[in-house]
């Protein structure tokens, strides 16, 4: 048995998906599905040298290198039976799909590589424009310099927004592909849900002190207890935030608020009629829907980068573009946009 399994595989071509948060892991097990004939490989994110090092001693618990992140990524793998490869080292693959290229990493700088767009990125500030110009390593800004490597084949973006927006950032044009992104390109299905609250405003946390970034949270809270106006209030906690501490701020500043710690957000933002949050992808489920949002981010940019919504077909189209990579050694930027793009499908 074991024989006639490896004759049946050994000469299928091998890709491997580097994932990173549990979004993003999600996002990379869908686009996978549509590989039954190829070999399909998964790794946590990982880095090189110095950052490898300092994994490996247990630092960087704060991003998806490590810690709570890493964790909930192996269990993800883990739960469904998916094949893993940490650091991509026990093949030489055909292709690899990544959903980050803050960091590059050696094994991979000789292959064809698919970035995917996440969601949201970091707004630009001045440690953004430092590494642009400066050539500082792109993770020290985080997600705002997604996309700037250009190192990538190619670069599948959620919409026609995004994409202007990384071409202003940095990115090759020839190389974006406008495809819609997985978990954000079907929205309304999630107005079928079981979660018992209705006309309630939502507050989405973010775990901006876990990673060591400033946010006055006592100052946000009763901003939100100001725009609920009496209206029944929910907190829906960042995975990877201090519960005690949050629960503990929440219930002192917003008493009689209620805290959910898990669940599904997006059925959350269904049920809601008005949504805050700050930096989080969530909004665009909300605007999505029509909701009214508060934001850190203008509203009406939020808008024109708003994913587009192709009934659910984004890992899909993601897929056949890999397909198409591994007929041959060729890469004709025109002709691969021309049959992928969302814009002339």
């Amino acid at each position: 048995m074991v024989n006639s399994i490896f004759l049946k595989t050994m000469g299928r071509k091998k890709i491997l998906f580097i994932c990173g948060s549990l979004n993003q892991t999600s996002m990379m097990h869908q686009i996978s599905k549509h590989f039954e004939e190829y070999d399909c490989y998964f790794t946590p994110y990982y880095g090189d040298g110095l950052i490898n090092y300092l994994v490996g001693k247990g630092f960087l618990g704060f991003s998806i290198l490590n810690g709570h992140f890493r964790q909930k990524t192996e269990e993800y793998l883990h739960n469904n039976n998916l094949q893993v490869d940490y650091r991509g080292i026990k093949h030489n693959y055909d292709l690899v799909y990544t959903c980050a290229d803050l960091i590059f990493q050696q094994n991979i700088r000789n292959k064809k590589v698919i970035l995917v767009q996440e969601g949201m990125t970091d707004p630009e500030n001045l440690i953004f424009y430092l590494v642009k110009y400066l050539k500082l390593p792109r993770w020290i800004a985080s997600t705002s310099t997604m996309g700037i490597s250009n190192m990538y084949t190619l670069f599948c973006v959620a919409s026609y927004g995004y994409k202007n927006l990384f071409i202003r950032k940095g990115a090759n044009e020839e190389k974006i592909i406008v495809t819609g992104i997985p978990n954000f390109d079907n929205i309304h299905l999630v107005k079928n849900n079981d979660f018992p609250y209705k006309n309630f405003v939502l507050v989405c946390t973010s775990d901006m002190r876990e990673t060591y970034r400033y946010e006055n949270r006592k100052k946000f809270i009763e901003q939100c207890v100001g725009i609920a106006d009496g209206k029944p209030l929910i907190f829906k906690l960042h995975p990877h935030e201090n519960f005690n501490r949050a629960e503990h701020e929440i219930n002192k500043y917003a008493p009689g608020a209620l805290v959910y710690t898990n669940g599904i957000t997006d059925h959350m933002i269904a049920n809601c009629d008005v949504l805050i949050t700050k930096y989080s992808s969530v909004v665009y489920v909300g605007l999505a829907l029509g909701k009214i949002v508060y934001s850190k981010f203008d509203i009406d940019e939020l808008k024109q980068l708003l994913p587009l919504q192709n009934n659910g077909t984004s890992a899909e189209r993601i897929a056949r573009i890999g397909m198409h990579l591994l007929k041959g050694p060729s890469i004709e930027y025109d002709k691969i946009r021309e049959a992928f793009d969302l814009k002339t499908a």
